[in-house]
């Protein structure tokens, strides 16, 4: 007991009475903590540690050694999740799964070098086959002390291979087990039994760690022990991170993550484009220059065709080829039809995409053979589950005021998509097969969501980012065909109050019409007047103002005065200045465009209703109060007769009386009105659609008046 920094003894240890019972108690605990180890040790059968003979075993199985990997960037949360479960496995066994190219096997491979840093006892198995994999299986067996004797009783028969192979892994202590593109689990075995049985060669015991990487995502096949570890596209920083420790004079770290958002946050892409730059012979050196060039080289870059991708091993490697290995796999399944939905899909645009789009006739005309709807949700099935197709994070759409819930849809990665649109341009010598028939099925599906109404809008949503393809298509003859058909979507946006969709929409009518018809063709005119309208509707006054006095000065011209066409721009532009508090002006226009439209097309037509009705806004912006409430009440009626009681114009005529007669200070009718058009606007529009929102606000605020009045005649009233 002495004290070496001081070379003096202990005031505490030169008294004897205190150093026995001290050294007494030491000698005790550790004898109790080693028989406790013994107990716990015998409960749990007995420990096997990697002896010379075991490390033997292992170091003649060079396969058994995990692959280098640099650092890993962007995986932190899967890596500490991991670590969590080596520590204390609890009877669970790791799953990272993800679709080709997002970095599965690099991050088993940068965990296997953190347990082997840290003193575990780390194998690597590569999926070879199910023959292969049980010789490797045995061999990670033998270095964790599994006896020659009971090695040879499982080759003879008498006891399962893979259990003896188990209940050597829950003899041995500190053990990961990684196996690696496990893509079939199917094909694992034992033959004739599910995975999730774990009686083959993946199962949840032992005192170590399993850990596998595969393209299939799906609980199902996994089982309940599994903890599914999805991996996704990295985010900006990190991907950017990778390409400049791949490229690191290729540009700045914020170039590195312009290109890094471009490939998507794809770890396989990244690491390709980084190689690339860092060549000494690379055509282009920079990140921002290859990022200009994968807007017309993308085949080139990144869907280049290799000599050796029909190796299953090298075609991982490929940007264009990873996914084929997904595919094949699928087909050698019976899923035959994965391949074209996932092209199909690829012509369409960067958005999410309804289910309802896709149908058993669609693919039928494309693949020429007859497609069931049971074969078809088997293709979505798998599409999903090797992670080909995902889907959107959230239901909600932007614009939508429906209160529908969003139909069901799909996302593709959008480095999958344009690759898989090239595969399909490079494949297919007739693309013109599957350009008309998703042609006629687009045009369809806009009649379909035209005649179905309210009930159809969440679709209409989902259905716009996909429908200008059709302009984008050679289909000259079907040209006129397609452009109704992107206005009538447009249309049916701005009843649901999507206005933004709309306007994209009509933009991209429009610019096609000033190139192929000409900026003074009347469609184009019609077009540019729709456009208008959704930017008002958006909030844009001015620029909405801009765009329908020059259109209306262009109707003039080309058309006269009188023109119905004319005419519905005078209309428009007088609304859209009331709307921005020019009411002086807007009376003007409107009692003279009334006239005229009397005169022109009569006195019950829907569009001489519609100016009586704006009339009636701007006088009431004017402060001439009864008139609006007149005029207001002239077109209720009359909307009523043509239109019916429930039009969505009618509503909108009902509105505006109950708005006018507020102003005027008849409250009681006003409330009275409003909530009936609230009831009704709910039911033909839903709760959240504009509409729907204003009735409500003016409705509390007419209310509000109301409850005001009424204090003020209470405190007006004489007392008795």
């Amino acid at each position: 007991m002495t004290n070496y920094a001081s070379a003096t003894v202990p005031v505490w240890a030169a008294h004897a009475w205190v150093i026995w019972p001290v050294f007494a108690v030491l000698v005790t605990a550790s004898i109790g903590l080693m028989l406790w180890s013994r107990r716990l040790d015998a409960a749990a059968g007995p420990p096997v540690r990697l002896g010379p003979a075991g490390r033997s075993a292992w170091s003649r199985q060079g396969s058994l050694h995990p692959p280098h990997v640099e650092r890993v960037r962007g995986r932190e949360a899967e890596l500490a999740e991991l670590a969590g479960m080596l520590r204390r496995p609890q009877g669970r066994f790791a799953v990272l799964c993800a679709a080709g190219g997002m970095g599965k096997t690099t991050v088993a491979a940068q965990f296997a070098a953190q347990a082997d840093a840290a003193g575990w006892h780390v194998f690597w198995v590569r999926w070879r086959g199910a023959a292969e994999l049980a010789q490797q299986m045995v061999q990670v067996a033998l270095a964790c002390g599994l006896p020659e004797e009971e090695l040879d009783s499982a080759r003879a028969g008498r006891v399962s291979l893979p259990d003896a192979v188990w209940r050597q892994l829950g003899r041995a202590r500190r053990w990961l087990l990684v196996l690696d593109n496990v893509d079939e689990p199917q094909e694992v075995g034992p033959v004739g039994e599910l995975l999730a049985d774990y009686r083959g060669w993946i199962r949840p015991h032992g005192r170590g760690l399993l850990v596998m990487t595969s393209r299939d995502s799906s609980p199902q096949t996994w089982g309940p022990r599994a903890r599914l570890l999805p991996l996704t596209p990295l985010a900006a920083q990190p991907a950017g991170q990778i390409l400049v420790d791949v490229a690191p004079a290729a540009g700045t770290a914020e170039q590195a993550r312009d290109l890094a958002v471009r490939l998507g946050g794809l770890p396989l892409a990244l690491h390709a484009a980084g190689t690339y730059l860092a060549g000494p012979t690379s055509r282009y050196r920079t990140f921002t220059t290859y990022c200009q060039a994968l807007e017309h080289e993308l085949p080139l870059l990144m869907g280049a065709e290799h000599p050796d991708a029909s190796h299953p091993q090298f075609a991982r490697t490929v940007v264009r080829h990873t996914w084929e290995v997904s595919l094949d796999q699928l087909a050698r399944e019976g899923n035959a039809l994965a391949r074209p939905v996932l092209r199909l899909l690829a012509i369409l645009a960067e958005a999410p995409i309804p289910l309802s789009l896709i149908t058993p006739d669609l693919l039928s005309a494309v693949t020429g053979g007859d497609v069931t709807v049971t074969a078809l949700e088997a293709a979505f099935e798998g599409l999903h589950r090797y992670g080909l197709l995902d889907l959107p994070y959230s239901s909600g759409h932007a614009g939508l005021a429906s209160g529908i819930s969003s139909p069901a849809q799909v996302v593709l990665h959008p480095l999958i998509r344009e690759i898989n649109a090239v595969a399909l341009a490079a494949e297919t010598p007739h693309l013109a097969t599957w350009h008309r028939a998703l042609a006629e099925r687009l045009t369809a599906a806009v009649h379909e969501v035209d005649e179905q109404g309210r009930a159809a809008w969440p679709a209409a949503i989902l259905l716009a980012p996909h429908l200008p393809v059709l302009l984008d298509l050679p289909e000259p003859s079907s040209a006129t065909h397609h452009r109704t058909a992107l206005s009538t979507l447009a249309q049916v946006l701005e009843h649901a109050g999507a206005f933004s969709a709309a306007r994209l929409l009509h933009e991209r009518v429009l610019d096609f019409e000033s190139r192929t018809l000409g900026p003074q063709h009347p469609e184009t005119l019609t077009s540019r007047n729709h456009l208008a309208n959704a930017l008002f509707g958006m909030g844009e006054p001015a620029e909405a103002i801009r765009l329908l006095r020059q259109t209306l000065e262009d109707r003039n011209c080309v058309l006269g005065p009188a023109h119905p066409d004319t005419l519905i721009s005078r209309h428009d532009l007088a609304c859209a200045l009331d709307g921005t508090g020019q009411h002086a002006e807007a009376v003007s226009l409107l009692r003279q465009i009334l006239a005229d439209r009397v005169r022109v097309l009569g006195v019950m037509h829907p569009h001489t209703l519609a100016s009586r009705d704006s009339l009636g806004l701007a006088l009431d912006g004017m402060g001439e109060h009864a008139e609006a409430v007149r005029l207001h009440r002239q077109t209720l009626d009359d909307r009523i007769r043509v239109l019916g009681p429930e039009h969505h114009l009618t509503l909108l005529s009902r509105h505006n009386l109950a708005s006018a007669l507020a102003r005027m200070g008849e409250q009681e009718e006003a409330v009275r009105l409003l909530r009936q058009t609230l009831a009704d606007r709910v039911r033909v529009l839903g709760p959240e659609h504009p509409h729907t929102v204003r009735t409500r606000d003016d409705l509390e605020t007419a209310s509000a008046a109301r409850r005001a009045a009424q204090r003020r005649q209470t405190w007006l009233r004489p007392s008795r």
